[in-house]
């Protein structure tokens, strides 16, 4: 008897160590959904994150990302989620004006001054308010990308500027920001972008640097405004249904992989790209960048101070308490380094 037990505690030894998803989970597929094109840096990093996914679940949990809106139209991302359409999706708040009220305060002008630091404060300020406010879908993190500015055909110096002007806003609160300054908004997606401005239908747009250059944009534009003027929210979100599917092992690994440190390594990659065609553009002969004066970059701030109120009303509507939301965000920028 002791040599049998003795032989299977040594079977035991070389046998492979299996995880609990890989011993008797069943085969979990997931559609990843991004309406980027596969250049977008954003791509590749989740590319790399569903396969770290995959691996760690020992295949239990398969991934395909579906990128340049194969699944469906970039407006549309959030109820993908939410009706299991794709089963991640990445999402852009701001396409949908009022719906999200609380994490629209990471869209209001001069909020963040650097994307990575910006992102860190981001993730960890909303993650207890998504719960909330994105409550049929579950949050898995939210980002931002470095910040962007305007870009056009006509040279932007202060908010009188943009009287007349067609603009195509990055998202709702950029669109506010157009309307009280004089200006008229072109609901356009970032793919659908270049050809609004090609074809006159926009005049200028708020988007970041590299992006620029990704979709084509720089050659229909010439102005630039040299300042952090918004950053743009953006999450991916996870349909319940099937993330309510998985075995216990299997959540594990995806709340594993919805951490600060992931929405690091997945949009790190965008930040650098961002910031990196900011400095493309200045080396650019037949484009100007131009900073603003300390007293024109004063009056952009205090035009804006009207959206604060705005976003402020938005939340108290939907019974938030702003005051404290808005505390909370301050601390988590300073915390982190990331305010303007």
């Amino acid at each position: 008897m002791r040599k049998a037990i003795l032989a299977l505690l040594a079977a035991g030894c070389i046998m492979p160590v299996l995880t609990p998803a890989q011993a008797q989970d069943k085969t979990v597929n997931m559609k990843v959904s991004l309406w980027v094109p596969p250049a977008h840096p954003l791509v590749p990093a989740t590319q790399a994150w569903a396969a770290d996914i995959e691996k760690v679940s020992g295949g239990s949990i398969k991934m395909s990302v579906f990128p340049s809106e194969q699944l469906g139209k970039a407006f549309d991302h959030y109820d993908m989620a939410r009706d299991g359409i794709a089963d991640i999706t990445y999402v852009n708040p701001g396409y949908q004006p009022g719906r999200f009220p609380i994490v629209a305060a990471g869209q209001l002008p001069f909020v963040f001054s650097d994307g990575k630091k910006g992102t860190l404060a981001l993730n960890e300020w909303y993650q207890k308010y998504a719960k909330t406010e994105m409550k049929d879908t579950k949050l898995c993190f939210a980002f931002i990308h470095d910040p962007g500015s305007l870009h056009g055909k006509k040279k932007i110096v202060v908010p009188g500027d943009l009287n007349g002007v067609k603009v195509r806003p990055a998202q709702s609160t950029i669109g506010e920001m157009v309307k009280l300054f004089g200006g008229t908004n072109v609901q356009a997606s970032a793919p659908e972008s270049r050809d609004a401005i090609e074809r006159g239908v926009a005049d200028e747009i708020a988007f970041p640097w590299g992006s620029i250059f990704l979709f084509g944009i720089d050659k229909v534009v010439k102005y630039h405004i040299d300042v952090p003027l918004y950053s743009t929210v953006f999450t991916y979100n996870i349909n319940l249904a099937k993330y309510n599917s998985m075995s216990p092992a299997q959540k594990k690994i995806i709340d594993d992989h919805c951490t600060a440190e992931w929405a690091s390594k997945v949009t790190d990659p965008w930040v650098d790209f961002e910031a990196n065609g900011r400095t493309k553009m200045k080396a650019l002969p037949d484009h100007e960048v131009y900073k603003l004066t300390p007293e024109q970059l004063a009056e952009w701030k205090k035009g804006v101070q009207p959206l604060n109120a705005a976003w402020a009303a938005a939340v108290k509507k939907t019974g938030g308490d702003a005051d404290a939301i808005d505390a909370d965000l301050k601390a988590m920028l300073k915390k982190h380094d990331a305010g303007l």
